[in-house]
């Protein structure tokens, strides 16, 4: 796949015991009616588009200044720089992060990766101009609580005036807005947005600089590499520029969809951080605390994103992993005495406290329970036969596969426990 070539003006350098009652998640309309799956042509929805739109720099922050009222576009370049650091320094630079994941970092899910350490998360990607236009997609698909912060809340878009509308009805609860620029996926294509934006780079910068301009809180950008990696240097400097106050880059690019089979590439996400001011997050190969420390050391970045491997084990951030991530150093390991089953229950005790989606919630089953259902078929297929799923149903069939003896514990270090320490390194105890 080809990649327009970048405008040299563009890039110029100058310019988440008993079941709890259910509680209030704070939605744009305050509802508490569990939402109802969505129309089964949301695919459509989301592809459609009646919106379309008509020398190092590198150096260390200035210490916080006080966060100004006033929106960005009253600021210049270095004093936008400093009040990026000053946000990100407010926020107390959280460094373990969870990705924002289309149907699967949703509330529930959020606040159980928060118990289990994760310090800041994304909303899933939402749909910029179904949001403005559908009340019940915004009742469904956006919830929060308070305890649901630091939060970014990602938008796919291609019109800046769609966009910004959007992004004020979720500026009051939360510390990001954030602009997909990463999602590879066909109906990214179809739809125009995610990572198909970088082959309209004058596009990109204009919803940048819309939401820089016009909103309260900071706008962060999550995008891929280019094949290139000047261009991608160029890319991350043009962002910054049009008023990215956060910068997170998935080492990977659009075309290197299969994260199992492609590693990410670290050595272009350390080069993007040196070429700009702004902090910088890192998305790709984070497995367990281990990949943590080496990402943060290897990079220099201000903090890790982690998705596909958080749906298996939201307690990766409190340093448990799953059984793949310990071959080969299982004399090092030991029990957890926790199991993605005991994850399963927390999570689903969260979905009656928020509810959410049905369909959010099938798919965290399967996550989850994955590796346990290959030694229990049967139990899954129990699973996809139900049409219509009730809370009741999914704890009988958790308690199902314990009456199979079925467990496949989730394991700890046993001469080392990491943990990302104020400094950013992991601290090694024996």
């Amino acid at each position: 796949m080809k990649f327009e070539t970048l405008a040299l003006s563009l890039f110029s350098r100058t310019s988440f015991s008993p079941r709890p009652k259910p509680r209030m998640a704070s939605t744009l309309t305050q509802t508490l009616t569990r939402p109802s799956d969505p129309p089964p042509d949301l695919d459509e929805l989301l592809c459609s588009d009646s919106g379309q739109p008509k020398e190092d720099r590198r150096r260390e922050p200035e210490p916080a200044l006080p966060l100004s009222e006033s929106p960005s576009r009253c600021l210049a370049g270095e004093s936008r720089i400093e009040r990026a650091w000053a946000h990100w320094t407010k926020l107390g630079r959280p460094k373990l992060i969870v990705a924002p994941m289309v149907d699967n970092s949703e509330l529930p899910f959020r606040m159980l990766c928060r118990k289990y350490g994760a310090e800041a998360a994304y909303t899933p990607m939402l749909h910029s101009r179904i949001f403005t236009e559908t009340e019940k997609y915004r009742e469904q698909e956006f919830t929060t609580c308070k305890e649901d912060r630091p939060l970014f809340v990602q938008f796919c878009a291609n019109d800046p005036d769609t966009l910004l509308e959007a992004a004020r009805r979720v500026e009051p609860h939360c510390d990001y807005v954030d602009i997909n620029l990463g999602c590879p996926q066909r109906i990214a294509r179809r739809g125009n947005y995610g990572a198909f934006l970088m082959d309209n780079l004058p596009l990109v910068k204009s919803l940048v600089e819309k939401l820089a301009n016009n909103l309260q809180v900071p706008v962060s950008c999550k995008i891929r590499l280019f094949p290139n990696l000047q261009d991608t240097i160029n890319y991350a400097r043009m962002l910054e520029e049009a008023g990215c106050s956060l910068l997170a880059v998935h080492g990977r690019t659009r075309d290197e969809k299969d994260g199992k089979k492609i590693r990410a590439n670290w050595d272009a996400i350390k080069a993007v951080k040196e070429s700009v001011s702004i902090p910088v997050l890192a998305n790709g190969n984070i497995r367990h605390m281990d990949d943590v420390q080496s990402c943060l050391e290897e990079t220099g970045v201000e903090g890790v994103l982690s998705a596909e491997t958080l749906l298996e084990n939201p307690a990766l951030f409190a340093g448990f992993r799953t059984t793949e991530c310990v071959v080969g150093s299982e004399g090092n390991c030991k029990d957890g005495k926790l199991d993605q089953a005991d994850l399963l229950v927390e999570y689903l005790k969260l979905c009656e406290q928020y509810p959410v989606p049905w369909r959010m919630i099938r798919s965290h089953m399967h996550k989850m329970l994955g590796d346990w259902f290959k030694i229990q078929p049967e139990v899954r297929e129990e699973l996809n036969s139900q049409h219509k799923l009730t809370f009741e149903f999914l704890y009988s069939l958790v308690d199902r596969l314990r009456e199979l003896g079925v467990r496949i514990p989730l394991y700890l270090k046993e001469n080392r426990e990491a943990e990302v320490s104020s400094n950013g390194l992991a601290a090694s105890s024996s």
